[in-house]
């Protein structure tokens, strides 16, 4: 598939669930947008959408003839999701994978995302067909992977690390969520989910590290009402900075080979 008019594609993956990666598309695709670029979202786990709520968009995806229009976030964030094609946010999506799969092959080249700088792939959990299909069909420039402090959630996204390398996805670096809380009476950093990992993941993979992010309730707070975009702090504006910087790596390693 053709990127038509978007700079950059870039996946955000975990290969677990609850880890925060939803968040982290949102909160990165927000901070993007506060800098003046154009950017998209396209929420590719189908049966499991969260891109919408985060945002606080709802209705329907119409076709004007130039391909099916993206929904708009407050802050202009073009937004595309399964979680517009049904009634209610209740309602499930119950799809075999080559729906899914379908589906998610629609989104990027039958929308008319028009000019963007980003548009971001939210990936759903696991290393099975959809992720698959997202790598061998669209053409992305590079990937984030999300995971939190447990051993167990670093053990999962190393898989998913693996199998984007092994499709020869450019890995652009890690973020690890909710990776610490700062005591509001007393300022003691609490280490929740044990000692970080992120470091030695970085390392072990040659990648940078894009951000550590704290614990904030603010940020539960503002992503149930729908007002992600309204989040800021100096660890989002970090991630933001260390995001174009391996963009700008990546362009000028693409750049050397060429």
């Amino acid at each position: 598939m053709d990127k038509g008019r978007i700079r950059h594609v870039v996946a955000v993956g975990s290969g677990k669930g609850g880890v925060g990666k939803s968040s982290t598309t949102a909160l990165l695709a927000s901070e993007l947008r506060r800098r003046g670029l154009s950017v998209g979202v396209l929420d590719a786990d189908i049966t499991g959408p969260s891109v919408p709520k985060l945002f606080g968009a709802s209705g329907g995806l119409l076709d004007r003839g130039e391909g099916i229009e993206p929904a708009l976030s407050t802050n202009q964030v073009a937004l595309v999701s399964s979680q517009f094609l049904v009634e209610d946010e209740q309602t499930p999506v119950i799809w075999r994978g080559p729906l899914v799969t379908r589906l998610i092959m629609q989104f990027f080249g039958g929308v008319n995302w028009g000019p963007l700088d980003y548009l971001l792939i939210d990936m759903p959990p696991g290393t099975s067909d959809v992720p698959l299909t997202v790598f061998q069909t669209i053409p992305i420039d590079g990937m984030v992977f999300v995971f939190t402090p447990q051993d167990l959630a670093a053990l999962i996204v190393k898989k998913a690390m693996n199998m984007a390398r092994d499709l020869h996805v450019p890995l652009l670096g890690v973020v690890e969520n909710m990776a610490f809380l700062d005591c509001p009476h007393c300022a003691t950093h609490i280490e929740l989910f044990g000692p970080s990992r992120v470091e030695a993941i970085a390392r072990e993979y040659g990648v940078p590290l894009l951000a550590r992010l704290p614990v904030d309730p603010k940020i539960s707070i503002d992503s149930d009402a729908g007002h992600v975009a309204e989040y800021t702090s100096p660890a989002v504006t970090g991630l933001g900075d260390a995001f174009l910087s391996a963009i700008d790596g990546l362009t000028k390693s693409q750049l050397t080979v060429l």
